[in-house]
């Protein structure tokens, strides 16, 4: 995956329908507004000082009615814009994990741990709260509100014994209390939700945000709390996981995008302890792991899929190394293909920027998604921008 970044065109571009299948390629998506490093005719890298314009390989975003907000992973900070943003290239308001917005590197600009991130990834605001998966410190930061003030240190942190503790597993092995690199959070149901993907597990909290140093009341994908092996130590299965990395579902079904294994897998109802799952995307059976790199692609395959968003029972999975974002318009139960695809010309199309140059509507590696209404912000990693669509 390149850094690099190509602009020809501020015009967005329509895509095509899909003359293969009859179905509206799109489904009305349309590019809407371009967050990050500009690079007008020709090639870019990150600026080596950033700005509040510019991202380094953003993984993670989240937006409602009041905040967008971005994981910036590679300049280690989080940007958040109150309201959403109108215009390309808008400045963000908020930094965190830095002390301005000039400033890149791990808990940079000697603050340290408190104040500084390490590869941030996963971002929600929950209740007012904003919640940041803080990977490689193998940490949850929490505020109790979002910030209107750059540099604002979190109020609690789960995950390490202090603020200056930075330790995978908090230095030991495994518990229902510690985290290795956690990409994911999420509040679906009534519960708290980290995949934990360093320790290839998911873990659960009964009741929404835990108490600082309150244990986890579920694990997934593990046979117990101190267990960590790639796939339970053996074959793919529906209980197992390789590299959990985004979470989402609604009020009575669980889906974690487990992107090391190429596939999604689902619990309806939700589960209060561990068992096996009982929907799947993207694999033909639950003991499956095949990657397909070259050829043609389809609609009802992936290749790492590291994010997935539901808003209404409609479902958008970022499938990364096929450079694209899968739409279903209702959750599907039977494997069913998606019923549009985003940023290529068919469903079969799996190129980076379509093996051409950077456009509005082209991606490269997208690592996040998230749906809300009738917008769609997609960090699209590997072209160093976010691109909110809405559907027309």
């Amino acid at each position: 995956m390149t850094s690099l970044t190509v602009r020809t065109s501020l015009a967005p571009r329509v895509p095509r329908a899909h003359t293969g299948t009859g179905v509206a390629l799109s489904g009305g998506w349309r590019p809407e507004v371009w967050l990050g490093a500009p690079a007008p005719g020709g090639l870019a890298l990150p600026a080596a000082s950033p700005t509040l314009a510019w991202m380094y390989s953003p993984r993670g975003v989240f937006f409602d009615d009041r905040y967008l907000v971005v994981a910036d992973s590679g300049n280690h900070r989080v940007l958040i814009w109150h309201g959403m943003p109108s215009t390309d290239e808008q400045p963000a308001d908020v930094v965190l994990g830095q002390p301005d917005g000039v400033t890149e590197g791990r808990a940079a600009a000697g603050r340290g741990t408190e104040n500084g991130m390490n590869l941030p990834t996963g971002v929600l605001v929950h209740e007012g709260r904003l919640i940041v998966a803080d990977a490689w410190h193998h940490r949850i930061l929490i505020w109790r509100t979002v910030p209107d003030k750059s540099g604002t240190p979190p109020d609690l942190i789960l995950g390490q014994r202090s603020s200056a503790d930075v330790e995978p597993n908090m230095g030991s092995t495994a518990s229902a209390s510690s985290l290795y690199w956690p990409f994911g959070v999420a509040v679906v149901g009534s519960n708290f939700w980290v995949a934990d993907t360093g320790n290839r597990r998911v873990l659960g909290w009964f009741g929404g945000l835990p108490d600082v140093n309150r244990p986890a009341d579920v694990v997934l994908g593990q046979p117990d709390f101190a267990g960590r092996e790639e796939n339970r130590g053996g074959q793919v299965g529906p209980a197992s996981f390789r590299w959990p990395h985004a979470i989402t579902g609604s009020d009575d079904l669980l889906l974690i995008a487990d992107a090391g294994d190429h596939r999604v897998l689902g619990w309806s109802p939700l589960p209060d302890a561990d068992r096996p799952a009982d929907r799947l995307m993207g694999q033909p059976d639950l003991h499956t792991a095949r990657e397909w790199p070259y050829g043609p692609q389809c609609g009802d395959r992936f290749r790492f899929p590291y994010a997935a968003s539901m808003d209404d029972d409609r479902l958008a999975v970022a499938d990364t190394a096929n450079n694209r974002v899968l739409f279903w318009d209702g959750v599907p139960r039977d494997g069913r293909p998606a019923d549009h695809v985003l940023a290529q010309p068919t469903l079969e199309a799996n190129g980076e920027n379509r093996w051409s140059a950077v456009t509005h509507d082209s991606l490269c590696w997208p690592y996040g998604v998230w749906l809300h209404g009738d917008r769609l912000a997609v960090a699209d990693a590997g072209n160093n921008r976010v691109m909110i669509w809405r559907r027309s």
